[in-house]
């Protein structure tokens, strides 16, 4: 009786000659990661939200898409910042209004989220927490309280206690003051306010330099943004943000959520990931 043959399994080419399966297979696997890699940094990459600075909009647990191709392509297009692009290619300026992913400062490791609100020469202050654009105050109305169920992504821990309340079946919440904020454009979002802040809601007259936008946080009072300068530029015992945001550091547009999760699944009970999941997030646009 033969022994069995214990060669690696191969098959031919249409020359005859043989190649090995496990080329095949890493050749594939090579050849998707590059695919992947070009739809990542040129066409949507994933996203995910950390903090709280733009709710109402985005939660923490909050993934979306962002679209690469709005605002042109540098180097921050690229996964890790690699610097294969020189500048800014096929540039565009982003709206008013755009919700914009971009690489942050202090140490350019970190993506940040934030709302556009003034271009290159646009003059901007915030007054008893209203922003004045170009000299003429941004309307703001006051609409119903922004109420946000308390959760392992948002518990008490976050909302401070003079904010924290129950809704109608006696479960514990978070509750804000909510404000409806119109561009000049008319562009629409909503805004949160927890009162008097005087660091954040009386500011400076700024004039938004060439080739960089003034970013803020939808939540106006826990939002580390444009009205703040970078860590490299502030004084000592200053508060520090963002700064002005530099156009080539701009990743793209934020376009549509595509999962939400409250923070309460466990990964090795899988019927928890959708308990958890908030279902009436999931495709909201922009």
């Amino acid at each position: 009786m033969s022994e069995p043959d214990l060669k690696p399994a191969r098959v031919t080419t249409k020359a005859g000659e043989p190649r090995s399966e496990t080329r095949e297979t890493l050749t594939f696997l090579l050849k998707l990661a590059v695919v992947v890699l070009i739809f990542r940094s040129f066409i949507l990459a994933p996203f995910s939200i950390p903090s709280e600075s733009m709710m109402p909009r985005l939660l923490i647990g909050d993934y979306l898409f962002i679209s690469k191709w709005n605002y042109g392509y540098s180097r921050w297009s690229l996964p890790w910042g690699v610097p294969l692009i020189p500048g800014r290619i096929f540039p565009h300026d982003p709206a008013r209004g755009d919700v914009v992913v971009f690489r942050g400062p202090p140490g350019d490791d970190v993506d940040v989220i934030k709302r556009v609100i003034g271009l290159p020469g646009d003059t901007i202050q915030v007054r008893y927490g209203q922003v004045i654009l170009n000299g003429v105050a941004v309307p703001k109305q006051r609409i119903g309280d922004f109420i946000l169920p308390l959760s392992p992504n948002y518990g008490t821990d976050a909302c401070d206690t003079p904010f924290q309340s129950v809704d109608a079946k006696g479960k514990p919440v978070c509750r804000y003051m909510q404000f409806r904020e119109t561009l000049p454009d008319g562009k629409s979002y909503n805004v949160l306010d927890k009162g008097e802040m005087p660091d954040r809601d009386d500011t400076k007259l700024y004039t938004v330099p060439a080739g960089r936008v003034f970013v803020m946080g939808d939540n106006r009072d826990n939002s580390s943004d444009s009205r703040f300068p970078a860590p490299a530029d502030a004084l000592p015992g200053e508060a520090s943000g963002m700064g002005y945001v530099p156009m080539e550091r701009i990743e793209g547009k934020a376009v549509v959520g595509f999962w939400s999760t409250d923070g309460s699944a466990n990964w090795l009970l899988p019927w928890t990931w959708f308990t958890a999941a908030r279902l009436n997030r999931i495709g909201e646009g922009f």
